[in-house]
């Protein structure tokens, strides 16, 4: 019978140390890689995360974290659209953290909104933001200007009209279309004020370069009026279509 030396055996216990040694050594990358992703805003590793610098109406700056998730139907090609998102923020005048969420309905499909406004006027936090597509549009009220406002009462966002909303807020903020596309574009740890407004020069339509205070022509009948029956969206004067809803075809 052939000896070999002990030198040449692995006992295992030094297997059980070996594989040790390697569980930790990919623990320790993980968490480096985590640590780095955070502080890059949280991009790679399928983060959506990122910081915006938000300039106010009144010359202040806060850091806003936002955050998308996507998912759900979408043409081949296409990425998923945006199933939820969220926006946190410290209120300065109470120091209290602050958050704006909007996850999908079935009615849309999707999240609703496509959030362009952040500001604060006496203590009070206001967001303005796009309904996202025409089923959003129509859901929300189809509202000219095209715009769904939020203020936040101390508690809860509550609707508001845009005559609610104070004449000093009036310039667009945050990263618009795409904006966890548009955030990792400019490789920057928090976007700055001045790259978000660089965004906004590529607009044509007024309403999305400004806050409006008056009916915009042409926005209405760029999306047909619907209306949300027994879980399908028809005309408001689609006899038939209604008729097939309460048979159960669709």
């Amino acid at each position: 019978m052939k000896n070999f030396r002990e030198s040449n055996l692995v006992t295992p216990l030094a297997q059980n140390q070996s594989w040790l040694k390697r569980i930790m050594k990919l623990g320790l990358i993980l968490m480096m890689g985590v640590g780095m992703n955070a502080d890059a805003g949280l991009f790679g590793l399928g983060g959506t995360s990122w910081k915006e610098e938000v300039l106010l109406h009144d010359g202040g700056r806060i850091i806003v974290e936002r955050s998308v998730e996507r998912g759900g139907r979408h043409e081949i090609g296409q990425q998923p659209p945006i199933k939820e998102q969220s926006l946190t923020f410290i209120l300065p005048s109470t120091n209290e953290e602050v958050t704006w969420e909007d996850k999908l309905t079935e009615d849309v499909g999707s999240a609703n909104f496509l959030p362009k406004l952040l500001d604060i006027h006496k203590g009070t936090a206001y967001l303005v933001a796009h309904p996202m597509g025409c089923l959003s549009y129509n859901k929300w009220g189809r509202p000219n200007p095209p715009y769904v406002i939020f203020k936040y009462d101390g508690k809860a966002w509550q609707r508001i009209t845009l005559q609610e909303l104070p004449a000093e807020i009036k310039t667009p903020n945050l990263i618009p279309s795409s904006p966890d596309d548009e955030a990792k574009k400019t490789g920057q740890r928090i976007v700055s004020a001045e790259t978000i407004k660089k965004m906004y020069e590529d607009y044509r339509q007024p309403e999305y370069k400004t806050i409006l205070r008056v009916a915009v022509r042409g926005v209405e009948s760029s999306c047909p009026e619907m209306v949300f029956y027994k879980g399908a969206w028809v005309g408001p004067g689609d006899s038939i279509g209604k008729r097939m809803m309460d048979s159960g075809k669709k």
